[in-house]
């Protein structure tokens, strides 16, 4: 029998399942590898917004982790909603130890706008986490957040990149979903540089986006491909997945992780 690719996220829960754990977990399925997750917050989230967060112990979170990597082994690793320095710090310690590509999604705020990352983490994140990040995937909130670079135009996306890879990680993926007109995205290593091009569609039921492009970057990882091809990849399945979102509760809906299979 073959082994699907393996690959774990490190994030948090969303009890809406639109975005972190839920949403990696289907992205992963979708694309034919085996998902497996360390969670290291609960959120208590719907379609409105994020009612409430608790980050779990330092100790939860590695004992998760060593439970996974020791036995069962990781082709990649994608994390997303890490909450607070030390929790940052932890899992930069063990992504140190492991032979595996990461995804780092530097998760800062919600699709509502609700603060997902203590502001006392950024200089973890910048220090300790990003140098060990083979894609890293900033949107542009994140990345003012992260750089202090306010991004208006393509021109700005490529500031904006040049000073996230200052931080360390091998590849830059500038997110310019906030921009007007076309969704487009710049992956560039500092010397690459790759534009990512799709037709904005009118739908607002978007929830989940950023956990499941760095997603579906991992599973491309994981099954071997080159940084340039999985982001591709990953940049058309969900282009469609935002094509087929939907209204789920009062505010807005998730992208649809199975629309391949439907």
């Amino acid at each position: 029998m073959d082994i699907p690719p393996r690959v774990l996220t490190v994030a948090g829960s969303d009890s809406g399942g639109g975005a972190g754990i839920q949403a990696d977990l289907k992205t992963m399925l979708a694309l034919g590898v085996h998902g497996m997750s360390v969670l290291t917050a609960v959120t208590a989230q719907n379609s409105l917004g994020v009612q409430g967060a608790w980050e779990l112990p330092v100790e939860a979170v590695r004992a998760q982790y060593r439970s996974v990597v020791d036995d069962i082994g990781v082709q990649a690793v994608k994390t997303g909603m890490l909450a607070s320095a030390p929790l940052v710090e932890t899992v930069a310690e063990l992504l140190a130890g492991t032979d595996a590509p990461v995804v780092v999604d530097p998760v800062g705020v919600s699709k509502h706008g609700d603060p997902l990352l203590a502001a006392s983490a950024l200089d973890s994140v910048r220090t300790k986490l990003l140098p060990l990040a083979t894609v890293a995937t900033p949107n542009l909130d994140e990345v003012t957040q992260l750089t202090g670079v306010a991004v208006s135009d393509e021109d700005g996306m490529r500031r904006a990149a040049d000073a996230v890879l200052g931080f360390g990680p091998r590849w830059a993926l500038i997110k310019g979903g906030h921009l007007a007109g076309d969704a487009v995205d710049l992956l560039t290593d500092g010397v690459e540089e790759h534009w990512l091009r799709a037709p904005r569609h009118d739908n607002r039921h978007t929830h989940g986006t950023g956990c499941t492009l760095a997603s579906a970057v991992a599973a491309g990882l994981a099954k071997g491909m080159e940084v340039p091809r999985a982001v591709r990849a990953a940049k058309e399945y969900v282009t469609g997945a935002i094509a087929a979102g939907f209204a789920l509760g009062g505010g807005i809906g998730p992208v649809d992780h199975a629309w391949r299979l439907r």
